[in-house]
């Protein structure tokens, strides 16, 4: 539909069906890459989240065996505007 409009609109502009191919063509690769560049964002995003898991059940066995991290503390004192902040950031990551 992108490509469609771009060629109407050039073509009703330049009269011209070279510059309808070329600028069709290179309107083709920005989509491509744009989308290209999406998917690797999505693959390095999920990436991310499933360390995160891995850390928070690194941090679960540590409890099962009696230890507890050495940032514990930092963890457990934050204040509540700090953790509706992070909350907010993580729900905004997972919106597209």
């Amino acid at each position: 539909m992108v490509l469609c409009s771009t060629a109407l609109t050039v073509y009703f502009v330049f009269r011209s069906i070279g510059t309808v191919v070329v600028t069709t063509l290179a309107c083709w690769l920005l989509l491509q890459l744009a989308y290209f560049a999406s998917v690797l964002f999505l693959i390095w995003r999920s990436g991310c989240i499933s360390r995160a898991g891995q850390t928070a059940k690194h941090f679960d066995s540590c409890k099962e065996v009696g230890s507890e991290p050495s940032d514990l503390d930092e963890v457990t004192n934050e204040s509540p505007d700090l953790l509706q902040r992070d909350q907010m950031l993580a729900v905004s990551l997972l919106l597209p």
